[in-house]
């Protein structure tokens, strides 16, 4: 039933493309593609190609929409000799190889819960990507799934954070198209409304067209800027200069010990927090807080300075070897389990997250 509904959709959509077009984030015309078998297209732009970047969010609901809504996409894509990368989830993963039956080979799989366990670590892959393959303006294709049901509150809170920093992330002149899907059936509303917020157009059942709630820069600035919840009982807090750093790895590698986490991710933690510290230091007034704490199955390390970050995408990008700053953050990105960076006109928070119960 959902599958038919889902084909009548199209079909009384079509007709309404063809009366009047849709425009998308970069001035282009969304048309239908009229023919014998148009009812069997899900949702095609007026051209398989692009030459500039693109970021749209797909809201779907149910098998059948996920696979309707990915796989022209993808098929689309590859008939023009372009490269297709594809981040999903593991059930998504395997229905769209099998509706793409061969032609699953020449995509590029990668598995989101995996590279997305720190949605900090999935810009870098996006740009891995193109630097391989969009060399000389040749367009390329994506579907990223960052966001899905299940995913912890803090999770979830990065995971559209680094929504928002992908408008920003690629220069526009980028020919990637980068579609981003969404279970509006398990997801709650409130997800799907930031949804709006964090990308330029929207593509769903019903239309195809720009989002009137895009926020733009504006809205990564304010994310940024923001203040994370606070945290009133934590087991231990100290104030630490040049001088303390040996002090601030005892704390942390203690808790981390008495919490029940592994020797190496230990020492991953430890040389994290201190790499923070030594930044937090250098680039603040000279002093900076740690506070640690216990909060949902995880053992949580703050660092507050009194620095500024001024460009939101820090720790996102991997510094060149000109440039020191941005270190500390990118090594705790790719050593911990999820690190949160805040910073305003009051300072600046960075909050590393260990899981606990893992090996």
């Amino acid at each position: 039933m959902a599958g038919r509904r889902w084909h009548r959709a199209l079909v009384a959509y079509r007709p309404a493309l063809a009366e009047g077009a849709v425009t998308s984030q970069q001035g282009e015309q969304v048309t239908s593609h009229a023919g014998a078998h148009a009812a069997d297209r899900p949702l095609r732009p007026a051209r398989p190609s692009h030459d500039g970047y693109r970021h749209e969010a797909f809201l779907w609901s149910g098998d059948e929409q996920f696979v309707a809504g990915t796989e022209w996409f993808v098929r689309e894509g590859l008939d023009a000799g372009q490269a297709v990368m594809v981040a999903v989830t593991r059930p998504q993963t395997e229905l769209l190889r099998e509706a793409l039956g061969p032609d699953a080979r020449s995509v590029e799989f990668v598995d989101m819960e995996e590279l997305g366990a720190n949605p900090a670590r999935i810009i870098p892959a996006w740009q891995a990507f193109t630097d391989e393959h969009a060399a000389a303006g040749r367009p390329v294709r994506g579907i990223g799934e960052p966001i899905w049901a299940g995913r912890r509150a803090v999770e979830l809170a990065e995971c559209q954070l680094h929504e928002a920093l992908l408008n920003m992330a690629v220069h526009p002149d980028t020919p990637l198209w980068l579609l981003c899907p969404y279970d509006v059936e398990s997801l709650p509303a409130s997800v799907v409304e930031e949804a709006h917020r964090s990308h330029p157009v929207v593509l769903d059942v019903e239309a195809h067209h720009g989002s009137t709630a895009y926020g733009g820069a504006h809205h990564v600035g304010t994310m940024f800027e923001a203040d994370l919840p606070w945290v009133d009982v934590v087991v231990a807090h100290r104030s630490f200069g040049d001088g303390d750093y040996a002090a601030v790895r005892r704390d942390v590698a203690a808790h981390a010990s008495s919490a029940g986490v592994g020797a190496d991710r230990c020492d991953d933690l430890v040389l994290a927090v201190h790499e923070v510290a030594v930044n937090s230091v250098r680039y603040g007034s000279g002093v900076g807080e740690l506070r640690i704490w216990h909060q949902d199955e995880a053992l949580v390390c703050e660092v507050r300075g009194r620095g500024q970050i001024s460009d939101p995408m820090t720790g996102r990008r991997r510094p060149s070897q000109e440039v020191s700053r941005g270190r500390g953050l990118w090594m705790a990105n790719q050593l911990c389990d999820l690190v949160q960076v805040r910073s305003g006109s009051t300072g600046t928070t960075v909050r590393i997250h260990t899981w606990l119960g893992r090996p």
